[in-house]
């Protein structure tokens, strides 16, 4: 079906499982429907409306409540109202500037008067006649002795049946051409020949314990709701639904590791405990001590680890996943970290190699830019079990990487991987334990999703002597001041950051670019200065040599793209200049701020921007105010979207077509409750009741999570 626009919603009851759970009457096409020519057809289709099961799936995206239906006398100004009355009055004229204006008086009492009020629409006079009877819906506002409603809802009166309020009416996501009514009017046809076939996927006493209608119900009171209430519960049984399925994968994935496989067992004895504690130099905070306490309770296990760690920014997270691979090497098994980036992996084989200088723990550094032979090398030796931690990128889950003995794997910052990527590491072992870990703070409702299958470990401290970023949102016009205070800085011995949403000048964007700006800065305000310049087009040897000069100081301001947005760790770069940074989202801003926070020297960053939108001008207001990445993220969720937000489709849980993972948590809790209780009771999805249930689940989620045959 493609992507969907936002609010063109379709139901996983329905289109978003496969046409197989569908019976033959919901799989026709749109055209078996009064009034669907080819004409028609084709509007649809932009909506990505084919069948009638994606008709009934086009849900409304709000609602009208026009049964606040009032006496003239008794209005108020700009709130949604219905007016009931009788035409008195039609006018239409010509204004100075050109328009037309038409207006259509109603009066409810013969004294008091509304006027509806139509621009550039001459021919509406055409709709009415003097004495019929209209209900009126919109704001009504008051113009010196009288009250006008623009572009009212109009809906004519039956005389016969007297007085009637116009209800609740749907918002529908349009395209051109294709009219609200009429679109109404199509939806209510196939309501009324097909809902009935609606297949019912929620076993009987989940749904009654929830108090949720069947499916068939659901689907006419969403359509056509009797009262919002009824709406919103027809709306709340198609996202629990929709809830119920993901959780229900996620609950059969986790089973399924955690019961059929095993993995082998690595406990962390007081003697390793303290081996490891003495390679670090520094004491560790609380909440890494319980993070690394999940974390051995797992490993002493027979059941694979599944563990999602959580930090916020420069809180130590690498720590802790040094320490697990530590438990694991001492146990005589082997070990891998994977980062997404080389600059990443690098980093982390730093930090590796500083701590374990003085142990005897075999280390190795995979990357896709290796030299065969060297790559050759380095194979031989880990199939030989010649080496007990090994660093790498996406390369140590190729075909031709064999272990000889590997006992956990960690992966860093895997939303920037693909939703492969546990499948394909659980292949480099028998069933090695499991640590994916993230700097990026994630709102529990996408935790539960995105990662629903994991434990979760979170570590919100920072490190003793961690000073916090001071935060300045200015506008361009005051760069040179801070050109200043970053010549002052350099001067002093300080290095620092500018960063720049684009590698090269577009024709298209006004935006900075790095290298633009680069040979600006050179040439210009930082002549003085050593500058380097570096973005993700740059080959890995490049951006390697790049990095090494600016954290030996050679280089004293490293002009980037966001490439330096994880894991770049230099403790001297305290300084950060952002350019444009209106364009980042909240939680990239505090990644990219995270740079600046790596010693015990206060942090400074300037965020340049002259936002033209106001939730722009929001994102900074926020991100200066405070330094909580978890804060953060709820904030950068509720502004931009989770699926933007954390790239969910990379994780190939595709779109929810429903369901707002914010503004349903509670039904996402609810879901997720039943969904494990129900894999805890019948595994295999066998009972009668489950039938449809068991195929939905398959049908969705069956190859993009790895699932076996369920049972």
């Amino acid at each position: 079906m493609g992507n969907r626009p936002r609010g063109n919603s379709i139901f996983v009851g329905i289109t978003a499982m496969s046409f197989s759970l569908l019976s033959p009457a919901l799989q026709q096409s749109v055209e078996v429907l009064r009034g669907v020519g080819s004409d028609r057809r084709e509007q649809l289709q932009r909506l990505h409306i084919e069948s009638v099961a994606d008709l009934l799936g086009h849900f409304p995206r709000g609602y009208d409540d026009l049964t606040d239906v009032r006496p003239i006398t008794k209005l108020e100004e700009d709130r949604l109202q219905t007016v009931q009355g009788e035409v008195v009055e039609m006018d239409g004229r010509r204004l100075a500037d050109g328009r037309t204006i038409v207006q259509v008086v109603i009066s409810d009492d013969g004294t008091h008067s509304l006027a509806g009020v139509w621009f550039n629409q001459p021919f509406i006079t055409r709709r009415f006649r003097y004495g019929q009877r209209l209900a009126f819906s919109g704001k009504p506002k008051w113009r010196q002795d009288h009250w006008e409603m623009p572009n009212p809802r109009v809906q004519p009166l039956v005389e016969t049946t007297g007085e009637q309020a116009p209800g609740i009416v749907p918002i529908y996501a349009l395209t051109e051409d294709l009219r609200s009514d009429v679109l109404r009017r199509l939806i209510q046809t196939a309501l009324d020949r097909f809902a009935g076939y609606l297949p019912e996927v929620l076993p009987p006493d989940l749904r009654l314990r929830r108090g949720l209608p069947v499916a068939a119900q659901a689907v006419r009171d969403i359509h056509a709701p009797a009262s919002l209430d009824q709406g919103r519960l027809a709306r709340r049984r198609f996202v629990y639904e929709e809830f119920l399925l993901l959780q229900l994968a996620l609950g059969l994935r986790r089973r399924d590791l955690r019961d059929r496989q095993r993995a082998p067992r690595l406990p962390v004895t007081t003697q390793i405990d303290q081996r490891i504690r003495r390679l670090f130099p520094f004491r560790l905070t609380c909440d890494q001590d319980q993070a690394i306490g999940e974390i051995c309770r797992d490993l002493a296990s027979d059941r694979p680890m599944q563990r999602l760690l959580q930090a916020d920014v420069g809180a130590g997270k690498t720590a802790v996943a040094i320490y697990a691979m530590l438990a694991a090497v001492a146990n005589q098994h082997q070990a891998i970290l994977m980062a997404p980036t080389e600059v990443l992996a690098r980093q982390h084989m730093r930090t590796l190699d500083a701590y374990l200088a003085q142990s005897r723990v075999r280390r190795l550094l995979l990357t896709g830019g290796l030299p065969a032979r060297a790559r050759r090398d380095a194979l031989q030796a880990i199939a030989a079990g010649e080496v007990d931690l090994v660093v790498g990128t996406q390369a140590l889950v190729q075909d031709d990487v064999q272990f000889a003995k590997l006992g956990l794997a960690v992966i860093d910052e895997q939303h920037k991987f693909g939703v492969d990527q546990r499948a394909r590491v659980r292949k480099l072992g028998v069933d090695p334990h499991y640590l994916v870990m993230t700097a990026t703070p994630i709102p529990r409702t996408v935790a539960l999703t995105v990662f629903g299958d994991l434990d979760v470990s979170t570590i919100r401290e920072l490190p003793p002597g961690r000073r916090p970023v001071t935060t300045r949102w200015q506008r361009p016009s005051q760069r040179e001041p801070i050109y200043e205070t970053l010549r002052s800085a350099l001067r002093e011995g300080r290095q620092g950051y500018v960063v720049c949403p684009l590698v090269e000048e577009s024709a298209t964007l006004d935006l900075k670019a790095a290298e633009q700006t680069y040979q600006e800065l050179q040439d210009g305000a930082f002549r003085e200065f050593r500058l380097g310049l570096l973005h993700g087009r740059q080959d890995e040897a490049t951006k390697a040599e790049i990095m090494q000069r600016f954290r030996w100081g050679e280089i004293q301001l490293l002009v980037s793209t966001v490439v330096i947005e994880v894991g770049v760790d230099v403790a001297n770069a305290t300084l950060l200049l952002v350019e444009h940074a209106d364009r980042f989202g909240l939680s990239q801003l505090h990644q990219l701020r995270g740079r600046v926070s790596r010693g015990t020297v206060p942090g400074q960053c300037w965020l340049l921007a002259d936002p033209t939108t106001d939730e722009a001008r929001e994102r900074l207001r926020i991100v200066t105010r405070t330094t909580d990445g978890f804060e953060l993220a709820e904030h950068d969720a509720r502004l931009r979207g989770l699926g933007e937000f954390f790239g969910t489709r990379q994780h190939g849980l595709g779109d929810l077509h429903v369901a707002d993972l914010l503004a349903d948590r509670e039904v996402l809790r609810q879901a997720r409750e039943d969904a494990f209780a129900l894999v805890l009771a019948d595994a295999g999805l066998r009972h009668p009741d489950h039938a449809l249930l068991r195929r939905a689940v398959l049908e969705r989620y069956g190859k993009t999570l790895d699932l076996a045959e369920i049972g």
